[in-house]
């Protein structure tokens, strides 16, 4: 801003902006849940010019230099500013350097509201591949992979817009809500899997009672309940493959007494893992019910093409 001595200083905008932002992105996990953290390193080399014939310049922000030399800055509630004196018709090279840390997203704001930005550069390294932008943010102008990550410039002339820039910081997929979600849908799951077992009885002529059915629900669910605590301990991968390991041989153990080994070792551990929802996780968050449609779609599919043959009325007459 230019203070001319005459009141209230008067807000100049830069004629000149380099800016250099390099994003590191680390994971970083408290309980169940997994945040986004990242350290940004930031450089900006900002050019302003006197346009009166007084020389006396305020210009906002965290300062490390003016025309390359340093001066203190001022705190107040509203931030911080620096004060320079410029000489009448000529510029100034504004340079400030900062780091810091930050959740989930990172923002450049060229100025409140609808804001005129001439002769304006901004490079951006980040050191992740799954780069997004947030909501009403102006995209790059050009934008180059490399092995650690992006390269993203945005550049202009002359812009008059009110957007800001950004970067919204890849997640981790979430055990606990993962875990929750699945549990959740458990009861569709087992309607499923039920659905399977009866099918595959029943082409091979083996009665089940209902009480074998407790008992395979009850296998069923050993799975949920041990993931929902088993990812506060271990990767949620791991989790999943020691869940299935546990609540499959549960299932086949049991069928191994009660329907013979032949039986137990080919089919229900297949319809164990078909009907249990992995594919939740595949998804991005909002499209969980559609993962469950598709897997119901599936699972029908399949039992439409294994029992296309099959005359009910015959198999149940001779029952």
């Amino acid at each position: 801003m230019l203070d001319q001595g005459k009141g209230a200083p008067i807000p100049i905008a830069a004629e000149k902006s380099r800016v250099d932002a390099g994003l590191a992105l680390e994971y970083r996990q408290k309980g169940l849940l997994w945040y986004s953290v990242y350290v940004v390193d930031f450089a900006g080399v900002y050019t302003f010019r006197n346009p009166g014939d007084e020389a006396h310049a305020i210009y906002d922000g965290l300062a490390i230099d003016v025309d390359g030399r340093p001066l203190p800055f001022v705190s107040s509630r509203d931030g911080a500013s620096v004060s320079a004196v410029v000489e009448p018709r000529k510029a100034a090279a504004f340079r400030m350097i900062y780091r810091s840390q930050g959740l989930e997203y990172w923002r450049y704001n060229p100025g409140d509201d609808v804001t005129q930005t001439r002769d304006f550069e901004l490079t951006m390294k980040t050191n992740f591949k799954e780069i997004d932008f947030p909501l009403s943010t102006l995209a790059p102008t050009e934008k180059r992979e490399d092995a650690a990550g992006w390269e993203l410039i945005w550049k202009y002339r002359n812009l008059i817009s009110g957007f800001q820039i950004g970067m919204t910081m890849p997640e981790k997929l979430q055990p606990g809500p993962l875990a929750g979600e699945i549990s959740r849908f458990a009861p569709v799951s087992l309607l499923l899997f039920f659905l399977l077992m009866f099918i595959l009885t029943t082409l091979r002529n083996i009665d089940l009672h209902p009480m074998n059915y407790v008992f395979l629900a009850a296998a069923f669910f050993a799975f949920h309940l041990l993931l929902a605590y088993l990812v506060d301990h271990v990767s949620i991968q791991l989790a999943f493959l020691i869940c299935s390991v546990v609540s499959v041989g549960l299932v086949v153990s049991y069928l191994r007494l009660v329907a013979g080994p032949r039986f137990a070792f080919s089919k229900p551990a297949g319809a164990t893992d078909l009907s249990r929802p992995f594919f939740v996780h595949v998804f991005p968050e909002g499209f969980t019910g559609l993962a469950i449609t598709v897997g119901c779609v599936v699972t029908l599919f399949v039992v439409m093409q294994v029992t296309g043959h099959v005359r009910w009325k015959e198999r149940f007459a001779a029952d």
